[in-house]
This record gives C-alpha cells, structure tokens and sequence, in this order.
C-alpha cells in the first residue's frame, strides 16, 4: 500500500503508488500547530502557513509560485491544525517534479518580506473577525475554552486579535527555525508514483533541509476538575447555534475506534439517530451531526446543531434522549449498519490521492506509524454490542457534559441544571 524512506537528515518520505490514477498528491505535514504555542506566540502557526505563500527568493511574489500549481490546473493549499499543520497540491503526473519543487521552496526558502508581513496580519485579523461573526465557528471556540480551560486546546488556531499584533518577524523566524526542521516533518506523495524518480527527487530537493537540535514539544493536558460547564453568548440572531460535548480519548486510547463507531451510530450521516430523531421526527433542527475529536493525549466527542432560538432547552433534552438511549444495549442490525458507513467511507476516501496521502501523512506525524485501511477496517469489525455497551457507560457521564450555545439566549437561566445523562 505504501513506501517509507527516512532521508539522511530524518525526513520521513512515504508513498503510496495508485496505478489507475493520473494525479500525484503532495502532502507535507509539520510536527506543529496551535497547541505547541505559548500564550505570546498564540496563531504564529498559522500565521506562517500565511506567509510560506507570499514568495521566496526565487519566486519573489505570491502569484508566481501559485501559478506554478494552478497554471497547470493542480490544486495548492495549507491548513493549521492544533498538532499539525499541512502544505499540500495535487497535480497531474507530467508535472510532479516542477510542484515538488515549489513546495520544497515555499517550505525552505519563503522571504518572510515585512511589509507582506504587514498586509498578511491584516488578512489574519480580518479572519478573526470573520469567525467572530459567524456562530457555527464561534460557538466552536467557545466550547474549546471550557474543553479545555487555560491550555493552548482551549485557543482559537488562529490566535486572537492581540497576539497576532503583536507577532514579529523575529519570533516567527525562531519558532520556524524551532520546528519547521526534516526529522519533525514527514512528505507524503501519492497517485502515479514511481518510486525510484520520486526517492530521487526528493533527495535532489530535499538535502539541504538540515536538521539541527530537537524540535520543541507540546505542552500535555492534564485532567483537572471541571471549571465551567456552560458559555452562552448573546447574540442577535435569526437561529441559535449550539454544542454539547463530553471529554474523550487520545488518537492513540484503546478505545478510539469503538468511540468512532458509537459516535456513527449517535450522529454520523442522514441515517443517524441524531438526523433521524432531532430533524426526521421533531423538526428541531435543519442540520445535527455528532464527531469524535482525538489529539495526541486528550479528545472530544462533540453534538453541533443550528435550532430556533426558542426551542434551545427542547432541544438540549431531546438530544440527551438519544445519549442516554445510545448506554443501552444497541441492535446488531445498527452495528452492522455502522460498520459499513465506516467501511465505505474509507474506500471512497481511498480513490482520491490526495486522501490517500493525507492518512498516511497524519499517522506518522502524529503517531509515528501507519495502520492500513485493513488493520483499521479489520479492527472495527471485531467491536461488538459489549464493547459498545461498556464504551458509553465509561464515556457518556452527565457531570463531565459541556454546553455551548450563541444566540439570542436568556443568559440568566440555569442551563446547567438541563445537563444530566
């Protein structure tokens, strides 16, 4: 299924050839996001995706290193997460060596120029702003502030408005210097591969990325006792925005994949209970969907919707039906059902490279290896209805409910007391 090659300087190449395809997808994951932050550098991550694309030394201007991926119709891109961030491009095979070789700059060589500097805090902030406005995303943070209370999880990716004026040029250089380093990073390239021209490319690009000291390590959480269970923000708006959450497990906890499935089951699809109970039958809401979140050593299981302002408490209760609904024993005909959602949803996401590179990329980012489409298929077909059963009586705990909510909302009432399993 896929190649790993460790490069003398600890870069980590895998990938993972797609004969019938035509595309190759390029996928560079750095070992660092949001969460590896102190509350000064708070969105310098992200502000360094922003400026890896604002031109280097070679490419002097934005548009001369996007024309290379987009003037040949390939797509280019980047994300901040909090435990990793992502340069990716996916183009058609002809032109894989030219888009290795412009992401390879934009990593490397990237100007950091001052006065693009200045123009791109502007556009971060603006962005800000933007999540401010909108209640899907701000209701988000909210629930990550009360998540996890006075740690970098708790903060927006993107930093506030204050520490993003106050991120220079200097500390942007250490903290890239800090991280942005091979043995912290890992490419992956998937589609019409060949493996030999591919390992030779990326030796001729990639040499002279040398490693130095370590790169700097997150800071953990710590599981305290719960400081604040609800964050409600009043806002005049034509619909309420709403999350309730539970704490869950790391990428790693044994239980990650039997999580995974009861949360299918809870709110994963049209087929859900969440979709068939909250929308079908009650008409609470036109969109509900439930995740699992894992990180590196803490995680979340997370209900969002958008309900009328006044049926918010109707709601909260109908969905707290279905989790305690969700401890009882659950029909194998819905495990069957849920197993194949998760079955098929996987091999769809594996006709497309760029996904394929993105599962191997994010394992061995985050976890250092790579479990295949089978091991992990294979391993969620073996959970049964007793697993499941004793999963949510571990995890589904009405004191560790969290409630998030913004909206017009009557913020003098206890909202609390409506949070029992």
């Amino acid at each position: 299924m896929y190649n790993k090659v460790t490069l003398d300087n600890g870069l980590r190449l895998i990938t993972a050839p797609m004969p019938s395809t035509m595309s190759v997808a390029i996928n560079f994951f750095i070992g660092t996001g949001s969460r590896y932050e102190t509350d000064t550098e708070a969105g310098v991550s992200h502000f360094i995706e922003h400026m890896c694309f604002k031109g280097t030394k070679k490419r002097p201007t934005p548009i001369e290193i996007s024309s290379v991926i987009e003037g040949v119709g390939g797509l280019l891109n980047a994300g901040t997460d909090k435990e990793l961030t992502v340069y990716w491009c996916k183009v058609a095979q002809p032109h894989f060596e030219s888009a290795l070789d412009v992401m390879a700059d934009i990593l490397l060589n990237s100007k950091f120029d001052p006065a693009e500097m200045e123009k791109e805090r502007q556009v971060i902030i603006e962005e800000i702003n933007m999540s401010l406005d909108l209640p899907a995303a701000r209701v988000s943070n909210l629930l990550d502030e009360i998540m996890w209370p006075g740690h970098p999880l708790g903060r927006d990716i993107a930093g506030s408005k204050e520490s993003v004026t106050g991120i220079t040029r200097e500390l942007m250089s250490h903290y890239m210097a800090e991280q942005y380093r091979p043995e912290n990073a890992v490419l992956t390239i998937a589609g019409a591969v060949n493996q030999e021209a591919t390992v030779a490319a990326v030796n001729q690009m990639l040499a002279g990325w040398q490693k130095t000291r370590p790169p700097l390590k997150y800071k953990p959480y710590v599981g305290k006792p719960i400081e604040r269970r609800v964050a409600i923000e009043k806002k005049d708006t034509e619909q309420t925005q709403m999350c309730l959450a539970l704490p869950g497990i790391s990428i790693v906890h044994p239980d990650r994949f039997t999580l995974d499935l009861l949360n299918i089951i809870l709110g994963e699809g049209m087929s859900s209970r969440l979709f068939t109970e909250i929308r079908d039958k009650l008409g609470l809401a036109y969109s509900i969907q439930s995740y699992a979140e894992h990180f590196l050593d803490t995680g979340a299981m997370v209900i969002s919707a958008g309900v009328d302002n006044k049926n918010l408490a109707v709601s909260i209760n109908a969905i707290l039906v279905e989790l305690r609904r969700l401890k009882e024993r659950i029909p194998e005909a819905e495990i069957t059902k849920a197993k194949e959602l998760f079955k098929g949803r996987i091999y769809l996401r594996m006709e497309d490279s760029r996904s394929v590179a993105s599962w191997t990329g994010t394992q061995e980012i985050l976890m250092g290896k790579i479990q295949t489409v089978d091991d992990v298929i294979n391993t969620v077909g073996a959970i049964t209805a007793d697993d499941l059963q004793k999963v949510a009586a571990k995890y589904l705990v009405g004191e560790k409910l969290h409630l998030a909510a913004v909206g017009p909302i009557d913020i003098d009432k206890n909202w609390e007391e409506l949070l029992k399993l």
